[in-house]
């Protein structure tokens, strides 16, 4: 229990938070009723009040403030008699003033002592006058009891009230009343302080001035109900006796917006035995109920329900809800087809008239233009390509790259040799100062022949879906599918994002880019082939180089990236499980653990280049190295996005990986590929020839191993077409690594990559 000497050197601007209190036995017992812990209303306002708290010396005395020991008074007397004193009232009640003499002033409000003064000075003096008024301020003590918080005597300020000492001694404890407060002086209670009136009301009228010796008690908590819902303040409430529901509600700040003012859920625990609900009505009546210890009340909130409300939504202008009226009809929401083009397109066809930058560099331009030493410089990536886009230099930056040359090379890590990923060096390239220009279908179009009314049936409560044909209704004016709506519909209008429609009926944009005669884009007719297509495009020019076109398709992509993620996924388990069962093998020597980490940094690095490869959607169209003209082009149907890149006749054949000279050569028919490899130098010491393959220029990967005969190996005398890659790697897979584990000719030709898929590998 704090005494008087412990609490005269603890201010209450300096104390700590209290820590919180634990549960009460009904805040447990309405939490396993809820499901939520309610708060004892009033409890947190003395939780860390006391750090709010400054000390009442230096505030402004209250005209009843009665004077006594210990006082300081400042006095000032100028006229027939001057002098300027700080002076302490006495045990014995008095004051002494020079030329004066003792003045007694204990007892005395501080409204009446300025003409005290006045008087007993007048006595010896006449033509004067004077100010007086107080300085220190004396200390008192005072008694805190009951179900206090920090019950024991605390010493505060004279100027200090009830509810000033309630925060300095953190008030009362969970188990006491904030209701009935008492302040006992001489054995009489002084008044009985609601702390609810100050809390809800702002009512301070009952909060009197402490003396020395004031004792306050604080009796045990008294009646207590729970109220929760849609109240404003959830929580334990404590009760007068006779409370009716109407003043709980109002102590809880009353009902929310979403009150529902039909009914009032009661709990009652009846003689300590027995539980049972009561309702009572939102009226005049109901509110009159009385509570009772132990009452939980629910306020309910209002069911989300709209009258006379009917709701638009899908592929919109204006999706919302709307009045209903007797009468009202599909056309009423949709009243002609620009109600269905939604605001996203609108905005996204505003965006296309935005100003474009003036110069547009792509990546890595900067950092190859970088002086030694200097700091990089971050460029603006170059614009993401999307379907369906007139893009020329993707056309000549995939040429370039099966062109330029693609190489596998061995990492190495601290001088050993590590497991090396394929990788692809492309020869540096100024970029163009040119804006590409694109052309897509920027938004997914109307369901012009299904749209649906969702209506709630009010006998049954079943759902049903009544359905129309929207295009007769707005483009026809067709008025059997008008449907009269009820309150409560929903109109739903779909797109082609919502249900895949037939693909005669979709709007397709295919690409057509390299060498035709009229390259663009091209919407496709309905039953239009790829070969028609090009046919309306003007067909091809002579240099067209069908064998090495590209063919890519964005549903192809998806299903090639879901084979690349499986597979690297895959992978990556089998290598995990080969290094988890080399760690539980026996002690091997310290030569040993050094290759088996090298080897799985390796590992780790291949995982992660694969992680990188990216599907291109290429489709190989199988043509023959001699196609030519629009009759080679397959019939086939074509889909949204779709891209057909022809280039020219490339005059090169190239040749990466482990030869002594990476390089493209003219292309020659004559040649094959060990002709190929002579004019690289021919293989380094550290090729691999059993792993050796060739990149077609159509994308199919042909490996030394398919060439493979019975009586001879052919894949030397092999003929090579312009465009094509011939790939010889490096040995990089020992036989106490992952020899077996990883085919590269399999990896590419499984992926179905083809050229493309060596460029991603970086």
């Amino acid at each position: 229990m704090p005494t008087s000497g412990e609490n005269a050197s603890r201010n209450p601007a300096q104390q700590a938070v209290l820590p919180p209190e634990q549960l009460t036995e009904f805040q447990k017992f309405i939490a396993s009723t809820t499901g939520q812990i309610l708060p004892i209303y009033g409890a947190e306002l003395f939780r860390g009040v006391p750090s709010t708290f400054a000390p009442l010396d230096m505030t402004p005395v209250p005209s009843n403030f009665v004077i006594g020991p210990d006082d300081e008074l400042r006095v000032r007397v100028w006229g027939q008699v001057n002098f300027h004193a700080n002076v302490r009232v006495a045990r014995s009640g008095d004051v002494y003033l020079p030329q004066i003499g003792p003045i007694h002033v204990a007892g005395l409000p501080f409204s009446a002592l300025d003409a005290h003064l006045r008087g007993a000075i007048g006595r010896v003096y006449h033509n004067f006058d004077l100010t007086v008024d107080l300085g220190q301020i004396r200390a008192i003590q005072v008694y805190i009891s009951g179900e206090a918080r920090r019950p024991g005597v605390y010493t505060v300020s004279s100027l200090s009230t009830l509810v000033d000492a309630l925060f300095a001694s953190g008030g009362a404890g969970i188990q006491g009343s904030l209701r009935r407060i008492e302040l006992r002086r001489t054995g009489e209670t002084l008044t009985d302080f609601d702390l609810y009136d100050l809390l809800i009301h702002g009512d301070k009228s009952k909060d009197l001035m402490l003396q020395s010796g004031d004792v306050i008690y604080i009796p045990p908590v008294g009646l207590q109900v729970a109220v929760t819902g849609s109240v404003r303040q959830p929580a334990i409430y404590e009760l007068k006796p006779n409370e009716s529901l109407a003043e709980l509600i109002a102590d809880a700040g009353g009902v929310s917006a979403v009150a529902s003012e039909a009914r009032v859920s009661i709990e009652r625990i009846e003689n300590h035995h027995d539980r049972h609900a009561m309702e009572v009505a939102y009226d005049q009546s109901g509110l009159a109920t009385q509570l009772a210890d132990g009452d939980l009340v629910r306020i309910f909130s209002m069911v989300p329900q709209y009258a006379k409300t009917v709701v638009l939504r899908g592929n919109v202008a204006n999706p919302g809800r709307f009045a209903w009226h007797p009468g009202m009809r599909i056309s009423d929401l949709i009243p002609d087809k620009e109600s269905l083009i939604t605001r996203n397109y609108w905005w996204k066809r505003a965006q296309l008239g935005l100003p474009a930058p003036e110069f547009e560099p792509m990546q890595g331009f900067a950092e190859q233009r970088q002086p030694v030493g200097s700091s990089p410089v971050i460029m603006p990536a170059p614009l993401e390509e999307s379907r369906n886009e007139i893009d020329q230099s993707g056309y000549e930056d995939s040429q370039e790259a099966s062109q330029q040359g693609r190489s596998l090379k061995a990492q190495e890590d601290g001088g050993s040799s590590s497991l090396a990923a394929a990788q692809s060096t492309v020869s540096p390239r100024i970029p163009r100062q040119a804006q590409r220009t694109e052309v897509r279908i920027l938004a997914p179009e109307i369901d012009w022949d299904y749209a649906v009314i969702e209506r709630l049936d009010p006998g049954t409560l079943k759902t049903t879906l009544l359905p129309f044909d929207p295009g007769k209704l707005v483009l026809q004016h067709d008025a059997s599918q008008d449907m009269e709506l009820q309150p409560g519909d929903t109109v739903s209008i779909f797109s082609e994002a919502d249900f895949k429609i037939p693909l005669a009926q979709q709007t397709k944009l295919v690409t057509l880019a390299g060498e035709f005669v009229h390259a663009g884009v091209y919407t496709v007719l309905p039953g239009e082939s790829l070969r028609s297509l090009v046919e309306r495009a003007g067909g091809m020019t002579p240099n067209a180089y069908l064998y090495g076109s590209e063919f890519s398709r964005e549903s192809a992509r998806a299903s090639q990236q879901a084979r690349i993620d499986e597979y690297v996924q895959t992978l990556g388990t089998r290598i995990q499980r080969g290094n988890l069962a080399s760690a539980t093998s026996a002690v091997t020597s310290q030569q040993d653990l050094a290759n088996g980490a090298a080897i799985q940094n390796s590992q780790q690095a291949l995982i992660a280049s694969l992680r990188q490869m990216h599907a291109t959607g290429r489709i190989v169209l199988e043509f023959k190295p001699g196609s030519s003209g629009t009759d080679s082009i397959p019939e086939i149907a074509m889909e949204d996005g779709d891209r057909f890149i022809v280039p020219p006749v490339p005059a090169t054949v190239s040749v990466v990986g482990a030869v002594h000279m990476q390089n493209s050569f003219l292309y020659s028919q004559e040649r094959t590929i060990e002709s190929y490899l002579r004019l690289a130098g021919g293989i380094n010491r550290d090729a691999d020839r059993s792993q050796e393959f060739i990149i077609r220029a159509d994308g199919a990967v042909v490996g030394r191993e398919s060439e493979k005969r019975l009586w001879a190996n052919e894949f030397d005398r092999t003929s090579v077409n312009p465009g094509d890659t011939i790939v010889v790697p490096e040995k990089t897979f020992k036989p106490s690594a992952l020899r077996g584990l990883i085919d590269w000719s399999q990896v590419f030709s499984q992926l179905a990559l083809g050229a493309a898929a060596v460029d991603v590998i970086k």
